[in-house]
């Protein structure tokens, strides 16, 4: 590696590329919720799409390794940070360009910066009838970096990789990756089929090195006529497994009406609605049960809360309200559907009731309103203040919620779940046992992803300015990893300090992955370690 003769001629491209010295670096993209630290070679920040290719071929050339970047807000999975240490971070965060736009069929080409808002206020200025895929990372966060980790949302276009139609990645000698139909037929028909023609190669560069993805198309969904979010209460722990039983239901019979549900435990809900009861706090570390019951009493948050979308036309969700409600009959209680107008009224008449309560009550109905922005495509910050729950100091008013620059001690698990009811009552148990031991509070969100799987989401939060909660932090995510993996459950995406550990075991689905990466990437350049 010469770093020095590659600095020379990164600097050397002239505007467009700014070069950060390995101390400049640290400071911008060194900060992380996770409370890792990485050494830096440096920073290569871009203003243009077209650089990439010379900046990977004196990357090649010199052989120092890059680490791409969307916009670096991947809360809780490593932020900005590389996976390894001696790595320039290459900040794709300011490729800003809505490349293309087809507003009768709703395909959209972007570059990496895009964020979730400046799409929102693009579809916006156009009158343009589609939803943004929304997430609740916020709104100035990456929706090619989201796409790319193969997250997920609440729209209907749930799986945001399965909406991707076509990418465009740099390879590590600076040759470009277009997909063969898109190369034969032109961009217009290569936009429109996910598959293309011959093997399919757009999914080899999601959780992977293997090219520096430079624009990516993207099938929205058409705004429907009718938008609706169901909430509902189970009223005892005992009933979860026939809660699952139901909704599996549902999402059999109202495939693309149901655009998911979600099942929540008391905990996370009271992670979202109430404030940190640090004079709750039992010995053990954790709020005790009785603060639990007593919190959960007041703030009316049931053992186990469930919110689903609903997309169509009126009729259609007029009768699948009909068909949740006998569906969740003798299991489900305070059974609400609300509109995005429904939930905005009743978040002003709350404001005007008096009292603790009229508070408590109030600060509920802000968050479900808020929440039926994000099921109606539009982004917002409605899941942020939960990083700040356990520790970090929220910004001045006005100011976009940072976790990572604010303090937040912030990791996830995130597991894909079989939707049976006996495994979601061992994987439950898993985690409340694991998150205890370790002094975490465990927060449990099931998400569907199909009438199959649940893909759950479990915030480990702590203060990350404490040394000893940031190792317990890191030992109840390896605890949780174990103890998933033994029970027939694991994550669907990982985070940067779980990545390296991808090769411990002899598997040909890693020669494979091995073999490719050789093939493509020889000199090992491009995010070395990620997802190897």
């Amino acid at each position: 590696m010469d770093l020095e003769a590659a600095t020379r001629a990164w600097r050397a491209m002239g505007p467009g590329l700014e070069v950060l010295d390995a101390a400049a670096a640290a400071a911008k993209y060194g900060v992380d919720t996770t409370a890792l630290q990485r050494r830096f070679l440096g920073a290569l920040r871009l203003e243009h799409g077209e650089l990439v290719t010379d900046v990977m071929r004196i990357a090649s050339r010199f052989g120092v390794p890059v680490y791409p970047v969307s916009t670096g807000r991947n809360w809780g999975y490593g932020t900005a940070l590389p996976v390894r240490d001696d790595c320039m971070v290459l900040d794709l965060s300011g490729l800003t360009r809505i490349v293309e736009f087809d507003a009768e069929l709703g395909i959209v080409t972007l570059e990496p910066g895009v964020t979730q808002q400046m799409l929102a206020d693009f579809l916006d200025r156009g009158r343009h009838p589609f939803l943004l895929p929304v997430t609740g990372a916020g709104p100035q966060c990456s929706l090619v970096g989201n796409a790319l980790e193969r997250g997920y949302g609440i729209t209907p276009e749930g799986d945001h990789f399965a909406a991707v139609t076509n990418i465009e990645a740099v390879l590590a000698d600076g040759s470009v990756y277009r997909g063969m139909l898109r190369e034969l037929a032109g961009d217009d028909l290569g936009r429109l089929f996910k598959w293309g023609v011959g093997p399919y190669c757009d999914g080899l560069f999601t959780q992977s090195g293997y090219g520096v993805v430079t624009r990516m198309s993207i099938a929205l969904a058409r705004r429907p006529q009718c938008i609706k979010a169901v909430f509902f209460g189970v009223r005892d722990d005992s009933l979860l497994e026939e809660a699952v039983k139901r909704v599996r239901d549902i999402l059999a019979a109202l495939p693309g009406v149901v655009g998911g549900i979600n099942l929540m435990n008391r905990r996370r809900v009271l992670a979202m609605a109430a404030p940190y009861p640090a004079d709750q706090v039992g010995a053990d570390g954790l709020i005790t049960p009785a603060a639990v019951e007593a919190m959960g009493r007041a703030y009316q948050v049931m053992p186990w809360t469930g919110f689903g979308t609903l997309y169509g036309t009126s009729r259609v969700v007029r009768a699948a309200q009909r068909e949740i409600r006998r569906a969740l009959a003798g299991v489900a209680s305070r059974v609400v559907f609300l509109s995005m107008g429904q939930a905005q009224f009743l978040a002003r008449l709350t404001q005007k009731l008096p009292g603790s309560l009229g508070a408590r009550v109030g600060k509920t109905a802000a968050t479900i309103a808020q929440s039926l922005e994000l099921v109606e495509g539009r982004p917002n910050e409605t899941a942020l203040p939960l990083c700040y729950w356990r520790g970090g100091s929220m910004p001045p008013q006005g100011t976009p919620l940072d976790p990572a620059r604010d303090g937040c001690g912030l990791m996830w698990y995130a597991p894909l779940v079989p939707m049976r009811p006996g495994t979601v009552r061992k994987y439950v148990e898993m985690v409340e046992e694991q998150c205890q031991r370790h002094g975490i509070e465990p927060l449990i969100t099931l998400t569907s992803l199909n009438a199959r799987l649940f893909d759950s989401t479990v915030p480990i939060l702590f203060r990350r300015d404490d040394a000893t909660e940031a190792a317990a932090a890191r030992a109840c995510l390896a605890a949780l990893s174990e103890a998933g993996r033994t029970l027939g459950t694991h994550p669907y995406r990982l985070g940067v300090q779980e990545m390296g550990r991808l090769g411990d075991r002899d598997r040909a689905s890693a020669d494979l992955s091995q073999r490719l990466k050789a093939a493509l990437d020889p000199q090992g350049l491009i995010a070395p370690g990620r997802y190897e």
